[in-house]
């Protein structure tokens, strides 16, 4: 009782001090309270600057409006650094700037950045929630721009530094900072002091705990705030490589081992000497942790909710029990202000002298740091630093140091950088020698260059490119050059000889004087951050290099350390790993499932009708329903040997399953677990069109529902865990089985046949199929505890056809109509693709608008569609232009994608036009409009046609739905092509006629018209075809220019691969597809007969070799095969076996495809010496229908016998054997079908005799009467057909020529079927 009455108090009173701070906050940063003018009143001697042309046009007259003197701020023109400095006089806290150009006269700046600083020196830019630092400026002399600051900053001294003026006349400003006074507690901790905040009890346990501060710390480890109790409870907040780490457990370490542990990392690059935030709220086992705006939430496990601190919490520290001043883990150097630890301000404590607070080591009530100088290198080539070596004007000695003349020559500094490689030192010995400290790949390479040829070096450290501080210590002595890194002993190498150094150091670059001494930039310059560089024991004023009284510099940025982390927040998506450069970032995608410049695509379709329309068999597949949004895909099984196809999604229990011994009290229970996520399952399940679950039950005096007062006995339990009592049909009901619906129980008493009671076996199977119950989780049996008494049931998988989304159409019919829907959500990425098909010659496909910001797809001309989009630095557009129309009345695909690195736009299978974003620019589309489909807010430009499956972001909008409530819009698109029915097969493409379709069999392995029509060739000894890939130019940029590479587009990790074979012959090379990079990936038959694939895909490795068959396929009878790769995963199907799965070492792409061979392979190419038996000895016998991706070679080899891609050797036949074969195996595989049936799973003593003689009646009189109906239907059919005119729907038979005819050797632009990012141009 009294610890949850102290929980209580400590709640409540934790909850009080969280609003006050709450309400504090916000009022300091209200703009009704915070928003003052706060340089107008300053006197002169607040203003500097780098120059000023006059005294009239000095900074003291940079004040807004001011007209008098020269009427504003103006630098000379020499000044290459030109800026302005306004201090505050004391820290304050600034929420919003205003600038002006100089009065009455051309001057003015149009961009410009604003540093920030407590001191004056150690500057800090201020950057916007996306990373942008530029402010736009002014476009005339009296104009006053305004910026409110996203978030405001705490500072003392602001600086101005213009990047652009007016091209009229030169720099002219006037500036405001607006904002409020701030006070603070502080608190300085010198490395080995803490604060001590001690309980009025032994132990204080809380259900809620809020601690916040700020911070600036001068090294990159220490303990902000740690408490611990004796049960193992901790609470711990520390920096760790500059990164804040909070750690939490909440249960008894003994009882509960790491079960309510949590770890949490925020932040990076915090020991940057500058104030960072800090906000810790938990309640129970949730925790909200915030540093600097960004804010993770996580959740402890284990089973306590309360945090149990024994007597005391420190600050600073975590000092050893009894030794004052001696810490168990590095301590925190650096200073707090604003420390509050549930509502009590632990500073003002502290600096009252108050009892509860104790005091280790020398805590002071101010903040005085380090004074250290850094320096920018912020170009990749033109960068450096050009020092003398000998001192002693302009260099300080530093103490204690070694006199300069006991060693001969010495350099030290530390860098922080995320580039890789650069040049970090050079010096010029005696003669012609060097000596040369290099950064390459992350280590530090020192190379002694003895001349031209000679060389020595060694190489110390790894992953130096971290972003963290680091020494290095380079010194020449005698015959001995060494180079010292952080605390790790010095590495060494030997001179040959005593060698002076040169007069001049150069740091991070060559400057192009120093060429004629052989100073050259290996490849890059370095870019990153320098301080406390020191020549022979002297330090470097880097001040007086700025002033120029000290060396000379290029491309640097004196006094601020601009290195920023471009992963924290990290841009990359769908957890992939987020790399980067002093200028850039990089996202791995590599095993994500997605691609891009931010990992944001599906390389996966969407749903098994998806894979159909690629031209896919049936198989295992990743669906990805939610496309580019958060859901991971998900493995399931699409059948499409049927007219509709099916999805199947298995779970852990799908064979039958018998139950005694079960009763109501103790049921047996059965928990399904699915092959995707709930979440997964309910995004398929939102997508398809119908799906269904056979529940299979049978039971021996076992029932369902207790007939005295309706009791379930057995139940099962749908996604939600709701328990169901209906085992049947596709509208929930209580307590009905199938036949209850049917109306054929066995007792027409009961709903089930089960309720019966019967000693005999009974079944009441039923077929569950309303969606939002499916699927089956869990399924339980509670009536089988009676002599005699059993019960069977088998839950069959979960099985789904249809797309709602492929298909959902709009069609547009009124200028002035449109459609809307919500704010697109596309600050950071989005992703926009659709279908259209129009005869107008231009139109909106949708936009939506923003203050200033916009986003829009239109139909610009007849035969161009444009992409246009507006994020705060000037309106990008993207147009990609057909050499044929697009208004033709054919469907068409437009994909556009933006993003923080770049934006995209492609139409059909023409080049993809991309590009790429400013590195710095604004990276938030902001948009607060609705979305218009099909129109604009202005009701122009609307478009007239069809749009169908518009999906954003991987979610498809429901046109059909919002189009039947708006006019001037219906539902659908009217045509043959425009619905789910497919007309054209096997990858064909269904193209409007007026009076008509017809099939477009171009991109399948088949022919005919409706694509189903076999392409088969007879294979003699010797014969080959090999299919040499051309470039598909399917990358872009907007510039001029073509490529003359005859590359292959990358695959990325992706392969289709399906065709069938009849042999006698081994071994046999079936398929080989080789790349420029001696990659191979080749389908065999060995001696035996068995099928082999062979994958290369690195080769400095061995191949991987999969056999999925070990019986021999030369047996003269038709074989398909099916081969279907994602990344390291493998499908192979071998006529109707069931798909096996294998895994390959890597999931590098085929990447540079040159070439595809069916046959006989000449030539090694990289292939390995069992290959090339089975490749020397070719393939003899039949092939047919070879699909790889979208080229079908083997129709393009009989299509197209004079093109210089196609290679054939030895006698090419073209043969109906395919058609043969089936013909001659349909007898056996019927047999085999009624083998297969025969041999099926039955349950014993299920059925009685009785019953089979019964069901045989039954079956003989049904035979008869269907035959009977056969012949009359026949009849009635052939005097119909001789009176009814031909059909105009499918005209293909009366055209003279075949779209196939005129297989060309580039794709067209008419490819509607979405492409599955694999795509050759023949």
């Amino acid at each position: 009782m009294a610890r949850r009455f102290v929980r209580g108090v400590l709640g409540v009173r934790a909850l009080a001090f969280t609003v006050l701070c709450a309400l504090r906050s916000t009022l300091a940063a209200n703009n009704l309270h915070c928003n003052g003018p706060l340089v107008s009143n300053l006197p002169p001697t607040s203003f500097q600057s780098s120059s000023s042309s006059s005294d009239s046009q000095s900074p003291y007259y940079a004040k807004l409006n001011r007209r008098d003197g020269g009427g504003g701020w103006v630098p000379e023109r020499k000044d290459q650094l030109h800026w302005l400095q306004v201090d505050l006089r004391e820290r304050v806290e600034v929420t919003a700037v205003a600038t002006q150009g100089r009065f009455g006269s051309p001057d003015w700046v149009s961009r410009y950045t604003l540093l920030y600083s407590d001191t004056g020196s150690a500057w800090r830019q201020y950057r916007q929630e996306d990373h942008t630092g530029i402010f736009q400026g002014n476009t005339n002399a009296e104009g006053v721009t305004h910026h409110k600051l996203p978030h405001s900053i705490r500072t003392r001294y602001l600086r101005f530094l213009p990047r652009a003026w007016s091209s009229k006349g030169w720099i002219g400003m006037r500036v405001e900072v607006y904002g409020c006074s701030y006070k603070s507690d502080m608190a300085d901790f010198d490395g080995r002091s803490s604060l001590l905040y001690r309980f009025n009890q032994k132990s204080m346990s809380t259900v809620k705990d809020v601690v916040s501060l700020q911070f600036r710390s001068w090294r990159a480890d220490g303990v902000l705030v740690h408490g611990e109790g004796q049960r193992g409870d901790y609470i711990t907040l520390e920096l760790h490589g500059g990164r804040l780490a909070l750690h939490l457990n909440l249960d008894d370490a003994k009882t509960h081992p790491s079960s309510g542990h949590v770890s949490v990392t925020l932040g990076s690059l915090l020991d940057d000497q500058h104030w960072h935030s800090v906000q810790i709220e938990r309640f129970n086992k949730q925790i909200n942790f915030t540093v600097d705006r960004l804010t993770r939430h996580v959740r402890t496990g284990g089973v306590e909710d309360s945090l149990e601190v024994d007597y005391e919490l420190s600050f600073g520290g975590i000092p050893l029990p009894g030794k004052p001043g001696t810490f168990l883990r590095k301590n925190f150097h650096g200073c707090m202000e604003n420390l509050y630890y549930n509502g009590v301000n632990i500073i003002d404590l502290a600096k009252r002298k108050k009892p509860q607070i104790y005091s280790v080591g020398n805590v002071t009530f101010s903040c005085s740091g380090p004074s250290v100088v850094s320096a920018s290198f912020i170009s990749s080539s033109r960068s450096f630093l050009q020092l003398p070596v000998e001192g002693p004007e302009g260099m300080d000695k530093e103490d204690g140091a070694e006199a300069a003349g006991d060693l001969t020559w010495s350099a030290a500094f530390q860098f922080r950088t995320w580039n890789h490689a650069g040049m970090l030192m050079w010096n010029g010995l005696q003669g012609a020698q060097s000596l040369t400290l290099l950064l390459t790949d992350g280590q530090l390479r020192l190379t002694h260059h003895r001349s031209a040829l000679q060389s020595s070096e060694i190489t110390v450290g790894r992953s130096l490119n971290d972003g963290q501080w680091h020494f290095v210590s380079v010194k020449l002595k005698g015959l001995q050059a060494s180079v010292a890194l952080d605390n790790e002993p010095p590495s060494s190498i030997l001179l040959s000889d005593y060698s002076r150094p040169g007069r001049t150091l150069l740091i991070g670059g060559c400057s192009p004087a120093m060429a004629s001494q052989g100073c050259r930039n290996p490849t890059l310059t370095y870019q990153g951050c320098m301080r406390s560089i020191v020549i022979n024991n002297y330090s470097i004023d880097l001040y007086r290099v700025q002033q120029g009284l000290l060396g000379n510099y290029s491309e640097l940025q004196i006094d601020i350390c601009d290195i920023r982390d471009r992963c924290t927040p990290s841009y990359c998506e769908h957890g992939a790993a987020c790399s980067q450069t002093w200028s850039a970032f990089h996202c791995e995608c590599s095993g994500t499932g997605y691609t891009g410049a931010t990992c944001h695509n599906s390389i996966f379709e969407p749903s098994c009708e998806a894979h159909r329309l690629t031209g896919s068999a049936s198989g295992f597949f990743s669906i990805d329903p939610d496309g580019s949004g958060p859901l991971a895909p998900a493995i399931v099984y699409c059948n499409m040997t049927e007219e509709k196809v099916w999805m199947v999604v298995e779970h852990n229990a799908t064979g039958q399953v018998g139950v005694t011994g079960s009763s109501l009290q103790k049921p047996h229970v059965m928990k399904l677990n699915y092959s995707a996520s709930p979440t997964q399952l309910a995004m398929l399940l939102h997508r398809a069109e119908q799906c269904q679950q056979e529940v299979m039950y049978r039971c021996r005096k076992s029932r369902l529902f207790n007939s005295w007062d309706g009791t379930p006995l057995s139940w099962w339990r749908d996604r939600a865990g709701e328990m169901r009592t209906y085992w049947g049909g596709f509208l929930p009901g209580v307590q009905q089985c199938s036949c209850s619906l049917a109306e054929n129980c066995i007792d027409m008493n009961y709903f089930c046949n089960c309720d019966a009671d019967r000693t005999s076996w009974e079944n009441d199977t039923g077929l569950l199929s309303y969606k939002e119950h499916l699927p089956v989780t869990e399924i339980a049996v509670g009536d089988t505890n009676r002599t005699g008494s059993e019960a069977v049931y088998r839950v069959g998988s979960l099985q789904c056809y249809g797309d709602r989304f492929l298909w959902n159409a709009a069609s547009f019919y009124q200028e002035s109509s449109y459609l809307h829907f919500p704010t697109l959500q596309a600050e950071l990425s989005v992703d926009i693709s659709f279908y259209f098909k129009t005869t107008a010659p231009s139109g909106v496909f949708l936009e939506n608008l923003g203050v200033r910001d916009f986003i829009r797809v239109e139909l610009s001309t007849p035969s161009a569609v444009t992409f246009t989009f507006e994020v705060g630095s000037g309106p990008v557009v993207l147009s990609v232009k057909s050499h044929v129309p697009l208004n033709d009345k054919q469907w068409h695909h437009v994909r556009a994608e933006r993003n923080v690195k770049e934006a995209s736009l492609q139409v059909d299978r023409l080049p993809l036009r991309f590009l790429e974003a400013p590195p710095d620019g604004p990276a938030r589309l902001q948009l607060n409009s609705q979305l218009f489909v099909g129109g604009t807010a202005s009701r122009q430009r609307g478009f007239l046609g069809c749009v169908r499956a518009l999906t954003i972001n991987g979610m498809t909008l429901d046109l059909e739905e919002r189009a039947k409530m708006t006019p001037g819009v219906s539902a659908g698109c009217p045509g043959h092509c425009g619905s789910q029915t497919q007309l054209c097969h096997n990858r064909g493409r269904c193209i409007e006629q007026s009076s008509g379709y017809v099939c477009d069999c171009t991109h399948s392995a088949y022919g005919g018209p409706h694509c189903q029509k076999e392409v088969s060739v007879s294979f003699e000894s010797g014969t080959s075809v090999t299919y040499t890939f051309q470039e598909p130019f399917s990358v872009m940029r907007n510039k001029s220019g073509q490529s003359s590479a005859i590359y292959a587009q990358s695959s990325k990790s992706r392969e289709n691969v399906a065709f069938r074979f009849l042999t006698t012959k081994t071994p046999a090379m079936l398929m080989t597809v080789t790349t420029y990079h001696q990659q191979y990936m080749t389908i065999i038959l060995a001696h035996n007969g068995s099928l082999q694939i062979w994958y290369k895909l690195n080769r400095e490795s061995q191949p991987d070799v999969f056999t999925p068959t070990q019986h021999s396929l030369a047996n003269g009878q038709l074989h398909r095969i099916q081969l279907h790769r994602e990344g390291r995963d493998v499908y192979v199907q071998v006529d109707k076996d069931i798909n096996q799965k294998y895994k390959l070492s890597t999931d590098r792409e085929l990447n540079m495809i040159r070439s595809l061979t069916l046959g006989r392979v000449t030539g090694r190419a990289g292939l390995d010496e069992e290959v090339l038996q089975a490749g020397s000895r070719g393939f003899i016998g039949c092939l047919s229908s070879v699909q790889f991706n979208h080229l079908a070679p083997l129709k393009a080899a009989i299509l197209n016998r004079g093109s210089s891609l196609i290679s054939v050797l030895g006698n090419l036949v073209e043969s109906n054997c395919g058609e043969l074969a089936d013909k001659s195996s349909s007898h056996s595989l019927s047999d085999g079908a009624g083998e297969e049936e025969r041999g099926q799973e039955r349950l014993k003593n299920v059925e009685r005799s009785d019953s089979a003689v019964i069901g045989g009646l039954i079956a003989a009189l049904l035979l008869v009467s269907l035959c009977v109906a056969a012949v009359m239907t026949r009849f009635l059919y052939r005097c119909r057909r001789e009176r009814a005119p031909p059909s105009p729907v499918s005209r293909e038979k009366d055209l003279p020529a075949r779209p196939e005819l005129f297989y060309r050797a580039e794709l067209g632009p008419h490819s509607g079927i979405r492409d599955s990012r694999k795509e050759y141009f023949i």
